[in-house]
């Protein structure tokens, strides 16, 4: 095989996009300030295992993402220039390759635990149910946002189930990581619908976009945010009332996220690119160091919040 074209097939497989996968991280750190007995048991190794077999399913999902899209991408003013669109390539290689790499991340995940395996897999089924027909809901308006950003929660999980195989996350977490994901989501939409700028073109690259329009998807955006937050708040309340001084700082996130959709050629419709937004990125670091240091410390006066006794009038 050609050098040019074993670059064409390590393209597709994205891994420059393995960063995303480190949205698993939040799970294994939630199991382990949740679990205690956790701490005790930490295996690094599971935890690599569980890091790389889900690179492995997200690059399987990749190619055959690119494959099956490379007579629509032709109609986006960067995709066209990607790989399979470009240079073409071997529909035998591309399903070999595409086999493997579902094989091996399957395989990789198995000894690590039951739950870890089947949240893999069902990684891999979403990537069939949002890019293959008769699926293939990543042409359906707002189904497309919610099903590729249940991908968020599935990383969440998968983090989580690296660290334990006895508890199962709460669910407004997991929601909350899902709204998140959908936010997301969203905002690539809204982003990448402006900077094609015509509806008709933007039908051709992807179907979902006839029935979408700018309104539409920020209002859409605007939603998931709000309900990630309702989730987000009820999980970190319930666990740490302290926690309640980190929504607003929480709900800037969105807001800056937001702001940054709005940039041309905005890093928001490639989230791989997103660590490139310095201000982005020191907001987040700053959130996680006061995330810290609302988890060590006392503040008994915000039980307030959390009381339901009435206070009586004097």
């Amino acid at each position: 095989m050609k050098t040019g074209k074993v670059k064409t097939y390590l393209r597709i497989m994205r891994p420059d996009h393995w960063i995303k996968q480190f949205f698993v991280f939040p799970g294994v750190g939630f199991a382990f300030f949740m679990i205690p007995e956790a701490r005790l048991h930490l295996l690094w190794a599971s935890v690599a295992a569980g890091f790389f077999s889900t690179c492995l399913i997200a690059s399987a999902n990749y190619v055959i993402n690119e494959w099956l899209d490379r007579d629509f991408d032709r109609f986006h003013p960067v995709k066209k220039h990607r790989s399979v669109v470009e240079n073409g390539a071997n529909p035998i290689v591309v399903y070999c390759l595409y086999a493997t790499l579902s094989a091996a991340g399957l395989l990789l995940a198995l000894p690590v635990g039951k739950f870890l395996f089947l949240m893999e897999l069902w990684l891999w089924v979403m990537g069939i149910l949002y890019n293959v027909k008769p699926f293939r809901t990543k042409d359906i308006a707002f189904v497309d946002v919610l099903t590729e950003s249940v991908n968020n929660a599935i990383r969440l999980l998968i983090g989580w189930f690296m660290i334990t195989d006895t508890f199962f996350p709460p669910v407004s977490l997991v929601l909350g990581y899902w709204f998140a994901g959908a936010f997301l989501m969203a905002d690539k939409r809204f982003s990448e619908y402006r900077m094609i700028g015509d509806p008709q073109v933007a039908g051709l690259y992807r179907k979902s976009f006839l029935k979408y329009t700018e309104k539409s998807l920020l209002l859409s955006s605007f939603f998931y945010g709000m309900c990630s937050t309702l989730f987000l708040g009820i999980f970190l309340s319930k666990y740490n009332v302290n926690m309640i001084l980190l929504m607003p700082f929480l709900i800037g996130l969105f807001c800056y996220y937001f702001w940054i959709s709005y940039k041309e050629d905005s890093a928001a419709q490639r989230p791989e690119k997103l660590f490139h937004e310095k201000g982005l990125m020191i907001y987040v670091l700053l959130l996680i160091i006061l995330f810290l240091i609302l988890l060590k410390v006392r503040l008994p006066f915000l039980s307030v919040f959390t009381s339901t006794d009435l206070v009586p009038v004097q």
